[in-house]
């Protein structure tokens, strides 16, 4: 890579980054599960971090200005109940077939995302 290359580094495909958060979970015991497969190389994905029936929120991959890749609060800055949490996925995944849904139960607070954009 040239230095002048500024080009966005490659992405991991989906299904990959999928399974590692799954093997993730599952190494922490911590309850894990795919409700909705998508594209396997591109497409996009939704976590949905579960910690009590008031306590969801669901993330969505961001890139800031500045290129940098991350996770951003779909659904707010506050965690939403987990009707309001659901009813968002559910409108993401009406406009888009390709859309993964990874489910994570945290009621520790143990599982957390890399590279959260505030």
């Amino acid at each position: 890579m040239h230095s002048d290359d500024l080009s966005p580094p490659p992405r991991i495909r989906s299904a990959v980054w999928i399974n590692a958060q799954i093997r993730r979970c599952s190494a922490a015991a911590i309850p894990a599960a795919v409700v909705r497969k998508g594209d396997p190389d591109a497409g996009s994905i939704l976590v949905k971090i579960y910690r009590g029936r008031d306590n969801c929120s669901v993330f969505t991959a961001a890139v800031t200005m500045e290129g940098k890749r991350g996770w951003m609060r779909a659904t707010g800055p506050e965690p939403v109940d987990e009707p309001a949490a659901d009813a968002y996925i559910e409108r993401q995944c009406a406009r888009d077939s390709d859309l993964w849904v990874l489910e994570i139960e945290d009621l520790r607070g143990a599982y957390q995302l890399e590279d959260v954009i505030d």
